[in-house]
C-alpha cells in the first residue's frame, strides 16, 4: 500500500528548539481514516508538536505533546489538545526524565475512521526497570484525541528505552495499520493491525536486525512501499554511525532484508522520481566516518527488487546548485523529509542543517523530478528569511514534519 506524503507549506517543516515538530510516519492510505493525522475526522490534517523536555507538574523532561486541529482556514491556535502523562485517560503519570513525545507516529489503528496518535516515552520507569520505556496510543474521535492505552513492551528485560522509535504502516498488506516500536535492543517489535480500545493489538511479533548489542538500538523509523508490492517496508536508522537497516513487508509481516551502504542517522521515504517505487534519503550530519565534516545526504532508489543499497547520489553543500558551502559542524542532514511540495507527483526534499550560521540553523528544499532529485532551483531558508528570531538558539532545521 503506497505511502503518499503531502505537505501544505514549507513552513510546516521547520523547528524551533524546545518545541519540536516530529515526523508522523504513517502512510495516509494505511487505514480507513482519510489522513493518518486527521484525529477528529473532519477531513483536515492536524499538527502535532512535541516538547519531550517540557516540565510537567514540576517534573523536568517529563514531556508534553500539543495537537492543533486543522480547518478550512488552516491550523487553529485555539482548537488544540495538550497531552501529558498527567492528562485524564493517558496511562502513567508525568515523571522526571520520561521524555514523553520523543517519538511520534499516527494512523487509524482501530479502523474507526479517526487517526490515532502513538507517543513514545523512552525514559519511562516501569517498576524497578529504570528507563524501560513505553509507547502510548491516544485514540482519535469526533472531539479529537482522548483516552489511551499502553502498547506494552513484550520483552522489558531485553532492552531499554522502548518507544524511542515508532512507525505505523501496513506491513502485511491486509489493509490494517500495524505499529512498529524500537528500543536500545537489536529487535523491532511489531503490533499487528486489528487494534481495539479494550484489547490493543491483534498480535505481536519480533523482527531482529544485525545491530550491535549495546549500540543504542534503533534511533528512528521511516515507512513506505520501496518495491511496489502493495505492502509497506520499514527503514530503521541505528545509533553510533552505522548504515540504515531495511525491513521488507510481506503477507507474513516484516523481515530484515539489507543494510544501506553508508552511514546515516536519519532517513525519509517518498517517491522522488515518480516511478511508483518509494525512495530513501538518508542524512549523515556528523560526517566523521564519511570524511565530510559538514554533513551530507544520500539518495537510494526504490525498485521492484527493493531499495538499492548503494546511494545513486550523494549531496552536500559543495554540490553544484546547493546554496551555501560545506563547513565544519554545519550538520547538513540533521533532519530530512520527503513530501510533494509542488503537487507535481514527485516527492521533494527538505533538509535541515542545525549548525548552519553558527548554530542558528537553516533549511533547504530540493525538487524531485523524473530524473531524480535535482539541485536546480534549490532554495535555502534561514531564520531571518522566515521571520524567526535567532534569540534563544532556535537551531532551525533540527526537525521536520509532513
Amino acid at each position: 500500500m503506497r505511502s503518499r506524503p503531502t505537505s501544505t507549506a514549507l513552513a510546516s517543516a521547520l523547528l524551533l528548539a524546545g518545541l519540536t515538530p516530529l515526523v508522523l510516519t504513517a502512510p495516509a492510505s494505511a487505514a480507513t481514516a482519510k489522513y493518518s493525522d486527521d484525529f477528529n475526522g473532519d477531513g483536515y490534517r492536524d499538527l502535532v508538536t512535541a516538547a519531550p523536555t517540557a516540565t510537567v507538574g514540576g517534573k523536568t523532561s517529563a514531556g508534553a505533546v500539543v495537537v492543533n486541529y486543522g480547518s478550512k482556514s488552516g491550523i487553529s491556535a485555539s482548537r488544540r489538545t495538550v497531552l501529558t502523562q498527567n492528562s485524564s485517560g493517558i496511562p502513567g503519570s508525568a515523571e522526571r526524565g520520561d521524555s514523553f513525545g520523543s517519538a511520534l507516529a499516527s494512523g487509524d489503528l482501530n479502523n474507526d475512521g479517526y487517526a490515532d496518535l502513538v507517543i513514545g516515552a523512552p525514559g519511562e520507569d516501569l517498576g524497578t526497570d529504570t528507563d524501560g520505556g513505553t509507547a502510548i496510543i491516544v485514540w482519535g474521535g469526533a472531539s479529537g484525541l482522548s483516552g489511551g492505552r499502553t502498547a506494552a513492551d513484550p520483552a522489558p528485560t531485553a532492552h531499554d528505552s522502548f518507544g524511542q522509535s515508532l512507525a505505523v504502516g501496513d506491513f502485511n498488506g491486509d489493509h490494517k495499520a500495524d505499529l512498529a516500536v524500537g528500543s536500545t535492543g537489536t529487535d523491532v517489535w511489531v503490533s499487528r493491525g486489528g487494534f481495539t480500545k479494550t484489547s490493543g493489538a491483534a498480535s505481536k511479533y519480533k523482527v531482529t536486525a544485525p545491530i550491535r548489542t549495546g549500540s543504542g538500538g534503533v534511533v528512528s523509523f521511516a515507512s513506505g512501499d520501496l518495491n511496489g508490492d502493495g505492502t509497506d517496508d520499514l527503514v530503521a536508522t541505528v545509533a553510533y554511525l552505522d548504515g540504515a537497516r531495511v525491513f521488507r513487508g510481506a503477507s507474513s509481516g516484516l523481515a530484515y532484508e539489507s543494510v544501506l551502504d553508508e552511514v546515516s542517522e536519519v532517513a525519509a521515504v517518498g517517491d522522488i522520481n515518480g516511478d511508483g517505487y518509494d525512495d530513501v534519503v538518508t542524512g549523515e550530519y556528523g560526517g566523521a566516518v564519511e570524511g565530510n565534516l559538514g554533513g551530507s545526504i544520500g539518495i537510494h532508489l526504490g525498485r521492484a527488487s527493493g531499495v538499492d543499497p548503494e546511494p545513486a547520489r550523494t549531496i552536500d553543500q559543495d554540490t553544484a546548485g546547493v546554496p551555501g558551502a560545506n563547513e565544519y559542524n554545519d550538520h547538513f542532514g540533521t533532519a530530512v523529509h520527503l513530501a510533494d511540495l509542488t503537487g507535481d507527483g514527485h516527492a521533494d526534499l527538505s533538509v535541515g542543517a542545525a549548525g548552519e550560521n553558527n548554530g542558528d540553523g537553516a533549511v533547504w528544499t530540493l525538487r524531485g523530478a523524473t530524473t531524480g532529485l535535482t539541485t536546480k532551483n534549490a532554495v535555502a531558508y534561514g531564520p531571518s528569511s522566515l521571520g524567526v528570531s535567532t534569540s534563544g538558539a532556535p537551531r532551525l532545521g533540527a526537525g521536520m514534519l509532513p
